[in-house]
């Protein structure tokens, strides 16, 4: 398998493009088509494994120079400022002042692309394999942090990222207009088309162009239904143009198609959102912003999105179009995007609001989000909601059981090899994430880490991977308590971790419709028994109706269930709503006072 890799560092075969036109931009320099296809040969990902996306910065001093005009192509029909660059285009260095991303402080477009690698490691983080992305079919921002996200096919066949079509090393390509969707008013006067790929187990690589997400990027992408279903978000310029605000939020791209007019999914606005405070509807906002999405996954053929920055809108999480039914182009405007009952509605801009980013369903009724924290050092180790949120679902509300930040050591500063202490990041919270549940009643997620600190762009900071493992059925957050993170890789100087997900061909048992867990076990000296309970939870989509039992296998030699290995948890006439969970005691005798260990299965 090595050797295979080794003769495929770059993809080497690039098939005949499905083009309708070829565009040629002058400001990076490179021929811009519809579709491209890399083809690969043998399978190069093992299902099972993880798939890690990552960027390392391959600029240096020419790449930008000091006094060199920022943002470098601004249109006289923008707003340009008086920008000059302080720091040339070297990444910080020890003994050195020098700063790349110190730019980002005269130039609020400042960005510079960067290659795509893809790791394969397995689930404990140790590396198998390396997929370079050719940074001459699709790249990304390196300081930019919400791209790079990955998506496993509800299939499992191909996995799905965001990106720019042109080369490493250009200024500023992150907020820069499409070639459809221009903007006069972008101080950034390029046009680059982002893109989708979609990568197979064999190495395979397709690449469709969009004009979406002018003036801003393109976050995450997933494969459902035969299109691909896109978050981001657009304008950097003064105005609200219409054809540049449709360019944003949730968007539908045809695979293999020519990038025309972008597809837009739904318009939501917090207009539709009462205000709990007045009880009247919130004032409309500025046009598009509020679709500034982040996170994506589909579940159920449920389409869901996040919010989580920018000053405009509502931080929450979005369900987008009817359960079970996923939108197309000849209902994508009309479709409706709202808040997940429970969730918050509180403004972003409101102190209180919180940073979700990653979304990870469990089953139907347990949701798990990242948040990444609001990016300020002073919060990063206060912060109540960083770090990963658990939600469950009972009788139509979701509900916030607890926050998972044990191990995640939030704000606490840390070194990296050759890198300058004075910008040492900490960790903010969490960004995308992935998860598997497992046959023990537990799930484990994986997760990229967000950072603070004084580096000119946060973004740029390097950051980890960590995985946690969680009971799936628990809902208390002191037996969560205990929970603790595990660092499973750290990013290396002048490299960033963005996005996480499984290997194309992982299959994943579904998670049992009635999960049943047991609690700890203690003992009573007036009845000479060890005494715990048994809980089910009804994770199906409809209600269960009882009697509904559990029998007690495999347990200790010499333990015996008082009352029989067979204990009724919900008897006949009872119901369980989905979300609902019912409980009952077991009690065992354990003459010889040995280790009691048993599994609870519930009868079919």
């Amino acid at each position: 398998m090595f050797e295979i890799l080794a003769r495929r560092r770059w993809p080497l075969s690039i098939q005949k493009p499905i083009l309708d036109s070829v565009i040629r931009t002058a400001a990076v320099g490179l021929v811009l088509s519809s579709t491209l296809q890399v083809a690969a040969a043998d399978p190069i990902f093992t299902p099972g494994n993880l798939i890690l996306s990552r960027s390392v910065y391959t600029g240096d001093a020419s790449t930008v120079t000091i006094g060199q005009k920022l943002p470098p192509a601004c249109p006289s029909t923008a707003s340009c400022g008086n920008g000059l660059a302080t720091d040339n285009g070297a990444y910080p260095a020890i003994g050195s002042t020098n700063n790349v991303w110190n730019n980002d402080l005269v130039d609020g477009s400042f960005g510079i692309t960067s290659p795509i690698f893809l790791d394969q490691i397995t689930t404990g983080g140790t590396l198998i394999s390396t997929f370079p992305v050719d940074p001459n079919v699709i790249v990304t921002s390196f300081s930019s942090k919400s791209e790079l996200a990955l998506n496993l096919s509800g299939d499992g066949s191909a996995v799905t990222f965001m990106g720019y079509i042109t080369t490493p090393n250009n200024i500023d390509v992150s907020n820069s207009n499409t070639p459809g969707v221009y903007d006069p008013t972008n101080p950034v006067g390029i046009s680059v088309y982002r893109a989708v790929a979609q990568l197979d187990g064999s190495g395979d690589l397709s690449v469709t162009n969009t004009n979406a997400y002018s003036g801003n990027n393109g976050r995450a992408a997933a494969v459902a239904n035969g299109f691909y279903y896109t978050v981001g978000n657009s304008n950097n310029g003064s105005g609200t143009p219409a054809n540049v605000v449709a360019a944003g939020g949730v968007q539908l791209v045809t695979p293999g198609q020519p990038a025309g007019n972008p597809v837009q999914i739904g318009n939501f606005s917090i207009s539709q959102v009462i205000n709990p405070d007045t009880g009247l509807p919130y004032p409309p906002d500025k046009a598009g912003k509020d679709n500034n999405f982040r996170g994506l996954t589909i579940f159920n053929n449920t389409l869901y999105v996040s919010k989580g920055s920018g000053s405009n809108g509502i931080n929450t999480v979005y369900q987008v179009g009817s359960s079970g039914v996923l939108p197309t182009p000849s209902d994508a405007a009309g479709t409706p995007i709202t808040i997940l009952p429970g969730f918050p509605v509180i403004l972003a801009k409101n102190a209180a609001a919180t940073n979700p980013f990653g979304l990870w369903f469990a089953n139907a009724n347990t949701l798990y989000v990242a948040d990444e924290g609001d990016g300020t050092t002073a919060n990063a180790g206060i912060s109540k909601a960083a770090g990963l949120q658990k939600w469950t679902l009972v009788n139509g509300t979701w509900h916030l059981n607890y926050v998972l930040q044990n191990g995640l050591n939030l704000g606490k500063p840390y070194s990296v090899a050759n890198y300058p202490a004075s910008l040492n990041p900490a960790t903010d919270g969490l960004r995308n994430i992935t998860g598997r549940v497992n046959a023990d009643g537990t799930v484990t997620i994986w997760g990229v880490t967000s950072t603070v600190s004084s580096n000119g762009d946060q973004g740029a900071d390097p950051n980890k991977l960590v995985s946690i493992t969680d009971v799936l059925a628990n809902t208390d957050p002191g037996v969560a308590a205990g929970e603790t993170f595990n660092e499973i890789r750290a990013a290396s100087y002048g490299e960033v971790l963005r996005g996480v997900c499984f290997t194309p061909g992982t299959t994943f048992s579904s998670a049992p419709a009635i999960p049943v867990t047991a609690s700890g076990l203690t003992y009573s000296r007036r009845t000479g028994t060890y005494n715990g309970t048994l809980t089910i939870t009804n994770n199906s989509a409809s209600a269960l109706n009882g009697p509904i039992a559990v029998s007690i296998t495999q347990l200790t030699p010499g333990v015996t269930v008082l009352g029989g290995s067979t204990i009724t948890v919900l008897p006949g006439g009872g119901s369980l709503a989905p979300g609902q969970s019912a409980s009952a005691t077991i009690s065992l005798v354990n003459p010889a006072n040995v280790l009691i260990q048993f599994t609870p299965i519930v009868e079919p």
